[in-house]
């Protein structure tokens, strides 16, 4: 299968996209919704404001859906969704748009991604507490069991794992103690039977990363493989062979592409799908690549076509899929499997000792970034390289640079999609949508399975912020731990001629504010930035992601920092940024504010003359300097 990630402005714009992808060879789709799609806000959501269409598609309601798969058949397409806390309803809308084509949800074929253990872990698009979440999940899998048996109701997610610096080791066993935690709720929950229970076993698939080190992800892989058929026969006793199948879709490493020297993220891009597609008995069933130039923003169509065409090369010029596992019999293989299969055997009792995945996220989480912040290290001291960042850093000038080389979303896209939504709601039955969100309400308070109540209200006209909104009402909002304090401490050495300086500031240590706006829920960068900030002797506000700009000003007229730093990834700094910063004057605040994340070179300057400080991307590797820069910053704003 072979797939390419994409979708963005708008439905319409969308299926273009599509339908061109389609023609040139792809075999599937991979469907990227915006942030609002994602966790569960309309587009006239304040939280949404900048976040429209930015990184997916807008989905608000069964037009939408209809309009982003016009004339592509749903009983003959095989959809994946990277879709978590909205999962279910995205379903809901897949198979209403389906059934009003005539086709029964039993010929549909697809994958959700609904993993939300490695939301609160990495990714940060969750919207309910951990235990509601698991019945939704556990809800989908019984519909999909006895209504959609071709469609995988869950992806085990290990991806974001590794982007947010789980080890090989916490990758494997972080996500299969997701997969357990489910699949004891689905046997527990008495909507399944246990002669259906093989196919539910084989109905969860996973979505992994593919890293650099080529010989220790080939390894992982095959180490995965067999710890998943250990667990079906020891856990679940699954009979049928086929079920036991370890069934995997694969990105390759976005984590490790890089915005200097952007060319050579090329072959990285190729040696990561090597690592997942020589092994034949670990071979990834699915493949989807990243752009070269995902560092830098939106991949245009050009740079998803070169990542369709290198699965292409392999797939029809070359030989490597003719053969055997040629890497059978090979020692270094074999024992650099048996060593990961081990240690992530051992992780897993230890993460099932916790009491599973959902129970442990805050244990977990503090993990991933302490990981993380032994990653960052090491690229910074240099035992870890990378090539044009670390080293080797002299280049020619790219010919690919330029202001041309991302899609930048029309900032028009927001508007027409509120215009959009709102004469949806004009136009729709009132009264048949208020009794399809009654009925979801009463499901979703007496336990009942939450799908077809779903299903009901997108057939209705129900919204993608309505649905959310009922559930919220009975389920409640998380917030997700940060991770921070279990990772401070760790870089102390590398951090101590900014820890003096700090302590030579007169007036004590200065106090950072770091906030994310927005609905971005990456916060790799910004938590790095908050642990780095307190082993220099900082005082660090963080209060985690998705912030309205109104209460980030809040926070900082009540904690008076010194320096505000924004963290966004989501490509909402032209709208969100120059937002706080006016509101933040406007309440008498005139502390500096920086600004990190993906953000062209074409805006550093507009962001700087709307009054930013600095403008730190992911090329700045190098924290004990941002650090000096941030405390300089301060002792100045003092001097002020």
């Amino acid at each position: 299968m072979m797939r390419t990630y994409s979708g963005h402005s708008s439905a319409r714009a969308s299926n273009q996209l599509y339908r061109t992808n389609l023609a040139k060879g792809q075999t599937g789709l991979s469907i990227a919704f915006d942030l609002p799609t994602q966790t569960g806000y309309d587009p006239d959501h304040i939280l949404a404001h900048g976040e429209v269409g930015k990184v997916g598609v807008p989905v608000s309601h069964l037009g939408h859906m209809r309009t982003l798969l016009d004339s592509i058949p749903p009983g003959k397409m095989n959809t994946s969704m990277t879709i978590n806390a909205t999962a279910a309803w995205m379903l809901a809308l897949y198979v209403a748009n389906a059934r009003e084509q005539g086709v029964d949800s039993r010929e549909l074929r697809g994958t959700t991604q609904n993993d939300i253990v490695k939301e609160y872990l990495s990714r940060g698009t969750y919207i309910f507490p951990p235990a509601p979440s698991k019945r939704l999940i556990v809800d989908m899998v019984a519909w999909c069991a006895q209504n959609a048996p071709k469609w995988n109701p869950m992806n085990v997610c290990s991806y974001h794992l590794q982007e947010a610096g789980a080890t090989p080791v916490q990758e494997i066993a972080f996500s299969l103690a997701t997969a357990i935690d489910v699949l004891d709720a689905v046997r527990d929950s008495g909507q399944v039977s246990a002669d259906q229970f093989d196919q539910v076993f084989g109905s969860i698939s996973f979505f992994v990363n593919a890293g650099i080190r080529f010989i220790e992800e080939v390894c992982k892989m095959r180490a995965f493989t067999d710890l998943w058929e250990r667990i079906a026969v020891e856990r679940y006793d699954v009979k049928d062979p086929k079920a036991r199948r370890f069934r995997y879709g694969v990105q390759v490493n976005s984590l490790g592409l890089t915005e200097a020297q952007p060319e050579n993220n090329v072959q990285r891009i190729v040696l990561e799908m090597l690592a997942v597609t020589l092994s034949k008995r670990a071979r990834a069933r699915s493949v989807q690549l990243p752009a070269w130039n995902e560092a830098l923003g939106l991949p245009r169509p050009w740079d998803q076509q070169g990542s369709l065409r290198m699965q292409q090369v392999l797939a029809f010029e070359t030989d490597l899929l003719e053969h055997g596992d040629i890497f059978d019999g090979s020692t270094v293989i074999e024992a650099k499997t048996a060593e990961l299969r081990d240690a992530a055997w051992a992780e897993l009792q230890d993460v099932i000792a916790l009491g599973g995945a959902f129970n442990a996220v805050d244990d977990l989480k503090g993990r991933l970034v302490r990981s993380m912040a032994e990653r960052t290290r090491r690229i910074e001291t240099g035992e870890q390289t990378v090539v044009g960042v670390n080293s080797y850093t002299e280049a020619e000038e790219s010919p690919l640079g330029g202001e041309d080389n991302i899609l930048i979303v029309d900032p028009a896209v927001e508007k027409e999609t509120i215009a959009d939504v709102t004469a949806w709601r004009s136009a729709r039955d009132g009264a048949a949508v208020e009794a399809a969100l009654g009925e979801l309400r009463r499901a979703a308070e007496d336990g009942s399975n939450i799908m077809e109540p779903s299903i009901a209200l997108a057939q209705a006209g129900g919204t993608t912020g309505e649905w959310a909104g009922v559930l919220r009402e009975i389920f409640g909002e998380f917030r997700a731990p940060t991770g921070v304090n279990a990772a401070v401490g760790r870089r102390t050495n590398e951090l101590a001629g900014v820890a003096d300086f700090v302590k030579s500031m007169a007036g004590g240590p200065p106090r950072f504010l770091v906030a994310k706006p927005g609905l971005d829920g990456h916060s790799n960068g910004a938590e790095q930035i908050a642990v780095a900030a307190r082993d220099a002797g900082m005082e660090v506000v963080y209060s985690g992601i998705r912030l309205t700009p109104e209460q980030i000003v809040a926070s900082a007229r009540d904690e008076d920092p010194d320096v505000v730093g924004l963290s966004i990834l989501s490509g909402s700094h032209m709208e969100l940024v120059p937002e706080v910063v006016d509101l933040l004057r406007a309440e008498g605040v005139d502390a500096p504010v920086i600004v990190g994340g993906i953000i062209p070179e074409e805006d550093r300057d507009r962001l700087r003359a709307r009054g930013v400080s600095a403008v730190y991307t992911p090329k700045d590797f190098d924290i004990a300097r941002i650090m000096r820069e941030v405390a300089e910053l301060a002792a100045a704003h003092r001097r002020s």
